[in-house]
């Protein structure tokens, strides 16, 4: 039978969209190194899985340019948007779809326009409707001013694309993908987004070359503004990928702790655990390795890895399930807890919080980070922010400490106080106290230490003094006290939170 003519010429209309039919558009991006929009949706979705709202949307500028040529050169006015599946072939299918949005910088270098608008609103009220998770290719260049169609626009002031994307937050989980060039509107989608992943050839800002320039600041090279590797440091972003391949794969896999639980995984030997942390209490040791080995085989996500390092941050899965996970890192300021840390750390437990995914907290830290340096990074309002996000969390909270609890800090990583876990344990080398050992020792006995002028006596003063403070505070002694719920064996770590868990 022959082919309707209306059908003929949908097809006609659709295939001006796709890469086979914008050729010169493709081998651009490929000549960058870069993916096409559709190749990146490629990557993303489960095959055959993606549903697309608007493709047939082209730029607001009939008045100023061919109609071929827009249904070419500004296909579905530079976004695409639908739902489709992710992760579907290794959890649930029914918790599989997601929204998607993709900025495709070969149309009109990813501008938003005034259709581009409307499709974006779309896909996020539908999402907020139906509380899907997001994930958003950013690469653009903000505000389009060439649409000249649109008369009944002033300023442009009152789209509500921003708000709509913003109020996903505590609803849809909001993850961004950026490579290339993401400056002005794109680059404000991009930071309001719960997790941030750009490439390294990323180029960050709130505003690109164009409007600095505007502003009367001078000329700027883009690859000047915000590089992703620089925005890393910042704490801007929380995962830094090599290429866009590496930035989805990424994505999807950030996405799947949300998505719910894996039914197969691999368990490593727990005994290793008894000997990761020296004898020797002064010496550091590699909190991830402990991480890694109490979560099942390859389930560790670190975001956010080189800002506020001392604090570590990231996503596990103890027997399938998924759990976020924070840790200090006493390779690190010795495991204190700094301003930039603090807030890191703050941020990431309110959004778990409000994706009710479970915590589990592996402690180790002499406390908040002191001196004058500390409080000109806004050490009491960050600090405080720590304390304001544990203690409003209405997520099951487990706390191992694995060496030091001291004072605030302690607490601080456990929800604000040791009883508000559903369970804090201790290894047998756990130690506690108000303040470091040393320090209280240096203060609390100063005048003996001071009158002693023989410095090999003083030395062994000072030492008997803290063992005999490490003696009352050690693990044992704490849960005798009731200030923890019990001491464990090591090896027993994984098994005592998914009993825990378990009970909430």
């Amino acid at each position: 039978m022959e082919e309707r003519s209306e059908l003929i010429e949908l097809h006609k209309r659709l295939s001006k969209t796709l890469d086979e039919e914008r050729e010169a558009a493709k081998e651009k991006r490929h000549e960058k190194g870069y993916l096409t929009a559709r190749e990146n949706l490629e990557y993303l979705v489960d095959e055959g899985s993606f549903v697309e709202y608007g493709q047939l949307a082209i730029a607001a500028q009939k008045s100023r340019r061919k109609l071929d040529e827009l249904r070419t050169e500004t296909a579905a006015d530079g976004i695409i948007t639908g739902f489709g599946k992710i992760n579907s072939k290794i959890l649930d299918s029914k918790k599989a779809l997601s929204a998607i949005i993709i900025n495709d910088y070969s149309v009109l270098a990813g501008t938003q326009g005034y259709y581009h608008h409307k499709k974006l609103d779309r896909i996020c009220e539908t999402a907020e409707k139906q509380n899907l998770p997001v994930i958003m290719y950013t690469e653009g260049g903000g505000g389009r001013p060439g649409d000249t169609d649109v008369q009944v626009q002033f300023a442009g002031l009152q789209i509500p694309s921003f708000s709509n994307w913003a109020k996903l937050k505590g609803k849809s989980l909001r993850i961004a993908v950026n490579n290339g060039y993401c400056f002005a509107g794109n680059a404000a989608l991009f930071g309001t987004a719960d997790f941030c992943i750009s490439t390294k050839k990323s180029w960050l800002g709130m505003a690109g070359p164009a409007m600095i320039e505007g502003g009367g600041l001078g000329k700027v090279d883009p690859k000047d503004i915000g590089p992703g590797a620089e925005q890393e440091k910042l704490g801007v972003i929380d995962y830094l990928a090599e290429d866009e391949k590496d930035a989805t794969r990424f994505a999807k896999k950030l996405l799947s702790y949300f998505q719910g639980d894996m039914d197969s995984w691999e368990v490593k030997d727990q005994s290793l655990l008894r000997n990761l942390i020296p004898e020797n209490r002064r010496m550091a040791y590699s909190v991830r390795d402990i991480i890694e080995t109490i979560a099942d085989k390859d389930s560790f996500l670190e975001v956010r890895k080189i800002y506020g390092r001392s604090i570590i941050t990231g996503f596990i899965r103890l027997e399938g399930k998924p759990m976020a996970i924070i840790a200090n890192d006493c390779q690190q300021l010795g495991g204190a807890i700094d301003a930039t840390s603090a807030e890191k750390a703050g941020q990431f437990l309110s959004t778990c919080n409000d994706h009710k995914i479970p915590i589990v907290s592996l402690a180790d830290t002499p406390g908040f980070m002191v001196g004058v340096e500390s409080e000109r990074e806004g050490a009491v309002r960050k600090m405080g922010g720590l304390f304001n996000s544990g203690a409003n969390i209405s997520v099951p909270l487990v706390a191992i400490f694995l060496r030091k609890g001291y004072g605030l800090g302690a607490m601080a990583m456990v929800g604000g106080s040791f009883y508000i876990p559903i369970y804090t344990a201790s290894w047998p080398t756990g130690e506690f106290g108000g303040m470091g050992l040393e320090g209280a020792v240096k203060l609390g006995y100063k005048k003996e230490l001071e009158a002693i002028e023989d410095d090999s006596e003083r030395d062994a003063l000072f030492n008997k003094l803290v063992q005999k403070m490490y003696d009352a505070g050690k693990a044992l002694e704490a849960a005798t006290q009731l200030e923890i719920d019990a001491v464990i064996d090591p090896a027993e770590t994984r098994s005592i939170i998914i009993k825990a868990l378990e009970t909430s």
